[in-house]
């Protein structure tokens, strides 16, 4: 990473730790601070604080967990929307931060950060066109077209697809909204749900893993469709690790698609969908990317005038 790249602080603020850095890149990481999510004050008055230790930075991105307001033109943008997590929802997070730091801010989700930062450094570098999809607790997909994240309205909320259904399975689900939706069915507390057994505990041979690859399956079919991603990226809690689901995902959205896009990236389904690159630091290396687009931005609107 040359020393020419931007200094930018970089926030991952996760539901239950929140990583700072301070970095150019992946290979220009200055320093590295961990807090616990705790109630939003505290957190932000802890971040607030590192960033008070760093100088020289010229941007600052954050990515955050959601459901987040990424339209900038929303009176609520930068705010934590409707998270069930006590005391966080409609807290302003970007704004608060922005004004502190006084630097040009990005924000947006922690899983588009990943996305990000994939596309930039990570197992789809070189591709402005990906999708990073993360199965751990929740399930959440960031979209990336143009090496930009994909937005409008709102952020994506893929995790929440209705699969159709395996015959002969009529297991509720476990989502609250939406009960056997994507996540419903494939998340981590799904898994164990259905099971009574955590996903690492859960052993290969067990007929689950074949309904949770179905589910995922379909989900990447969707993702497909959308016509945006080279490269498909799969992380979380429940992929990394699993050695055996990788292949049954593939197949699944093979049998899904069952030919209809007839593209050799999409029917090579080894490189097409593969893990991560970057592991715990793809999230705050996201965020640095989002302070890096926020400071061009800000230089463009000054050479515009």
């Amino acid at each position: 990473m040359s020393d020419e790249a931007p200094l930018i602080a970089g926030i991952e603020l996760g539901g239950t730790k929140c990583i700072c850095i301070l970095a150019r890149g992946p290979d220009s990481i200055e320093d590295r601070v961990q807090l616990p999510t705790t109630r939003p004050e505290e957190t932000l008055a802890g971040i607030e604080a590192v960033l008070d230790r760093w100088s020289g930075f010229v941007g600052l991105g954050i990515a955050s967990f959601g459901p987040v307001s990424i339209d900038p033109h929303a009176a609520d943008y930068g705010h934590i929307t409707s998270t069930p997590k006590p005391g966080w929802a409609g807290q302003d997070v970007a704004q608060r931060l922005r004004r502190h730091a006084r630097v040009p801010t990005g924000f947006h989700t922690d899983v588009v950060g990943a996305a990000l930062a994939e596309a930039r450094w990570g197992a789809a570098a070189g591709l402005a066109d990906i999708a990073y999809a993360t199965v751990g607790t929740g399930i959440g997909v960031g979209l990336i077209a143009g090496g930009r994240p994909v937005g409008g309205l709102t952020h994506s909320e893929f995790g929440h697809i209705r699969p159709v259904r395996v015959a002969g399975d009529d297991w509720i689900g476990n989502c609250p909204y939406h009960g056997a939706c994507c996540e419903g069915l494939a998340a981590g507390p799904a898994i164990k749900a259905r099971t009574g057994i955590p996903g690492p505990d859960l052993p290969a041979d067990h007929r689950a893993w074949d309904l949770v690859a179905d589910a995922l399956g379909q989900l990447l079919h969707t993702l497909v469709l959308t016509g945006v991603p080279r490269r498909i990226v799969m992380g979380g809690g429940v992929m990394v690790g699993t050695d055996h689901l990788f292949p049954r995902v593939r197949a699944a959205m093979t049998r899904s698609l069952a030919g209809y896009v007839a593209l050799a990236e999409v029917a090579d389904a080894d490189t097409f969908v593969v893990p991560p690159a970057l592991g715990g630091n793809a999230g705050p290396l996201g965020a640095i990317v989002l302070g890096a687009q926020a400071v061009q931005a800000e230089m463009g609107r000054v050479f515009r005038g």
